[in-house]
């Protein structure tokens, strides 16, 4: 029951109008956009004198809206979900979207930031088909072997990039490792252009990973999202039809959080100066 105040109403400090308050706004919901107020009264397990004074009181306030018998929410609850979004940082944001994009596809997903040359991981949620492969939070990688690299670098200004490459070594991790800059400018231009990357056995031999943009509300790549597999499971093109398509919408839900809790601060979470 909606109305439920969990056993702390014997408390000392309990206001229990506020309790009922917050039942009576729980009671809407997607299927439940617009109720009268019999249904919120059935829903709280409130009689209808107090359902209809709280609901006219929520009206006031604006959080309610009214319009003949039925009640409706008004875009002023959303102050609640700003005010805790706003506090947290890009991590914090994104950790709950990485936790559904591994549990959906049973794969390890990470959110990095390129610093300098290199990527650092800011969130990680392992999964146990790569526990051969050592990654935490605050581990770094050069950024042109990796699929979060390469899409950091393609969010890049082209005169910064074009700084950035010519004075980029590329040292060789496998056998598959780019070669050389002209070919890492080309793949660049790739992931710009299709909007992820996919690196195969790269970084290292038998991984395979698949990345995409995380932008702010200015459009700014500022962190890149991506699953690693195994590619003795994988194949490049499955990974392109059956996993890119999942990251994407997962960098879509991180995005809209941060756009929506960010407002003045930065992706550390730190208040802009």
């Amino acid at each position: 029951m909606a109305g439920d105040s969990g056993g702390r109403a014997g408390s000392g400090y309990f206001v229990q109008s506020v309790a009922r308050a917050l039942s009576v706004l729980r009671t809407f919901t997607a299927e439940r956009r617009a109720q009268s107020l019999s249904d919120v009264a059935r829903e709280t397990g409130l009689d209808r004198a107090t359902t209809r004074r709280l609901l006219l009181t929520l009206v006031d306030l604006g959080y309610v809206a009214v319009d003949g018998n039925s009640f409706s929410l008004t875009p002023r609850v959303l102050e609640f979900g700003y005010a805790y979004l706003s506090a947290m940082s890009l991590p914090e944001l994104a950790h709950p979207h990485l936790q559904a994009l591994a549990g959906e596809l049973n794969e390890t997903a990470a959110l990095a930031e390129l610093d300098g040359d290199e990527v650092v991981y800011l969130a990680l949620v392992p999964s146990r088909r790569l526990a051969a492969v050592k990654i935490n939070i605050g581990t770094r990688f050069d950024a042109y072997a990796t699929s979060m690299g390469r899409v950091l670098l393609a969010g890049l200004p082209e005169v910064e990039l074009e700084a950035r490459l010519e004075r980029l070594q590329l040292p060789r991790r496998t056998e598959r490792t780019v070669r050389d800059v002209a070919a890492l400018r080309a793949e660049i231009a790739r992931v710009r252009e299709q909007g992820w990357a996919l690196v195969d056995s790269e970084l290292e031999e038998g991984l395979r990973g698949a990345a995409v943009p995380v932008r702010d509300r200015a459009g700014r790549v500022v962190a890149a999202a991506n699953v690693s597999v195994h590619a003795d499971r994988t194949t490049p093109a499955l990974v392109e039809r059956e996993y890119i398509p999942v990251v994407l919408r997962t960098a879509k839900l991180i995005e809209a959080d941060l756009i929506a809790g960010v407002g003045q601060r930065d992706t550390t979470g730190q208040p802009d100066r």
